[in-house]
């Protein structure tokens, strides 16, 4: 086989169980709040320890208010989630980055912001977009609260091997179009399980041009085609983005450490279950219409009409236009907004508050509309002030919250209320994702910005 995943994954077998799965080690788990409860609770129950307690960091993210953190949490749910989180860190001996200390954020977003996920390792959490650490060349992939237990027990972990896929982007991208909109295009083209029980690697020149957050932001998506994970292989974009964080090896480490990560390479000769090839030249800026991220069209393109529909999904997609209000064929440029969301683990990092940045900059946010802007850790709201990009947004009428997962999923006060169309930066659409009845349109932080200042679905393009 000789691919990369095969390499990274053969080198963590504890052991192999016939006919059954692996025994795999485990480099990094990170916990959050909302999924390590239970895992804490059978851990004490059977009087156990973590087993390597240095390898395990723990975060509130999900139900972090993104107002007034130096406050209580006002819901209680919430409120009682992160408590329990703190006090399990602090009773099992793990470390642990409490909201409004400067290492909070969304975990997928601190983890590779401060070294902590590496090329080469294994890397798990109790949550689906954890492959989004893939992109520093890592095995990294979601796990259920069950098996948190058992990696917090034994740093090991029971799974069967994906399969491997290759996806090749090849070409360069127009202006305007970014990793969010390719990671768009190929859930369209996939479906949400055109990769199911695959591990993707993505190559082509176009992942090679790609930043580490552009990066990021695509392995974020690979778990909305059904993959087990998405990665790509560490090369000097990687390494020059990783020298000098918090946890990166440094002096000699650094030299053994790079040399190492430069064998972390699919073959000339390696094999894999599929491979697929798509071209740059095809994707514009993207946007969605339906109830699952793969319901998608180019901003320019309009809904499929029913006659482009199989016989089987007719009636998912009659359902999913209907929750959205729109209607089979129908164009969305110039269709109505009210709420606008940038941030998420997919797209709140620095390079995404740029990029909403370049279109607001010199103009003013659209009255009818109500905007999020929400940085994925105090190290991107640090950065977001040292840039000026707070002035650029105030004068253009928009205001920064505190870092959390915030509008993405509705474990919070960030909701979008019934009815309301949200063009928004996060990584899923499902109904009622964004707040019971909320109508969520997915998009890249160009097109999110394009919405904000005109008060409806704009092509970016027309405004850089």
């Amino acid at each position: 086989m000789n691919t990369l995943f095969d390499k990274i994954w053969d080198k963590h077998v504890v052991q192999q169980i016939e006919d059954g799965p692996t025994q795999l080690y485990i480099d990094r788990l990170y916990c959050h709040e909302v999924t390590s409860p239970q895992a804490f609770a059978g851990m004490r129950e059977r009087g156990l320890k973590c087993f390597r307690p240095d390898h395990i960091v723990c975060m509130p993210d999900h139900n972090t208010p993104t107002h007034d953190q130096d406050k209580p949490i006002e819901d209680p749910v919430s409120k009682k989630q992160v408590d329990t989180l703190a006090k399990n860190a602090a009773d099992f001996g793990l470390t642990h980055y409490g909201m409004m200390s400067k290492d909070n954020g969304i975990i997928h977003v601190v983890g590779p912001e401060k070294g902590l996920s590496l090329p080469g390792m294994t890397i798990v959490c109790g949550d689906s977009h954890t492959s989004t650490h893939g992109a520093m060349g890592a095995v990294a992939f979601g796990i259920g609260t069950s098996e948190v237990e058992m990696v917090m027990a034994s740093q090991c972990i029971l799974q069967q091997k994906p399969k491997s896929m290759r996806i090749n982007i090849n070409g360069k991208l127009q202006n305007g179009v970014t990793p969010k909109d390719v990671a768009l295009y190929l859930m369209s083209k996939l479906t949400t399980s055109g990769a199911t029980g695959y591990f993707v690697e993505y190559s082509g020149q176009v992942v090679k041009d790609m930043t580490m957050e552009g990066r990021l932001t695509l392995c974020n998506l690979s778990i909305e085609m059904g993959a087990r994970g998405g990665f790509v292989a560490p090369d000097e974009t990687t390494f020059e983005y990783i020298k000098g964080r918090e946890f990166a090896p440094t002096g000699e480490a650094w030299d053994k450490a790079v040399a190492y990560w430069k064998t972390l390479q699919s073959g000339d000769d390696a094999v894999f279950d599929k491979e697929l090839n798509f071209e740059a030249a095809d994707i514009e800026p993207r946007i969605t219409y339906g109830t699952n991220p793969g319901m998608g069209i180019g901003i320019t393109e309009a809904i499929p009409s029913l006659s482009d529909i199989d016989e089987a999904g007719k009636a998912s997609f009659l359902k999913s236009l209907d929750y959205m209000g729109f209607a089979p064929g129908e164009k969305l440029i110039g269709h109505a907004i009210d709420y606008v969301f940038l941030g998420a683990c997919t797209n709140g990092r620095i390079e995404d508050f740029r990029a909403f940045a370049s279109i607001v900059k010199g103009r003013k946010k659209a009255d009818n509309v109500v905007a999020w802007l929400v940085p994925g850790s105090w190290a991107v709201d640090k950065q977001i002030r040292e840039e000026g990009l707070d002035k650029v947004f105030a004068e253009a009428g928009f205001e920064i919250r505190q870092p959390g997962c915030s509008a993405c999923l509705a474990m919070n006060d960030d909701k979008v209320p019934a009815g309301k169309y949200a063009v928004s930066t996060s990584n899923r659409n499902f109904e009622g994702r964004q707040g019971p009845g909320s109508r969520t349109i997915l998009a890249s932080p160009l097109v999110a910005a394009a919405a904000a200042v005109t008060g409806k679905i704009t092509d970016p393009r027309e405004m850089l």
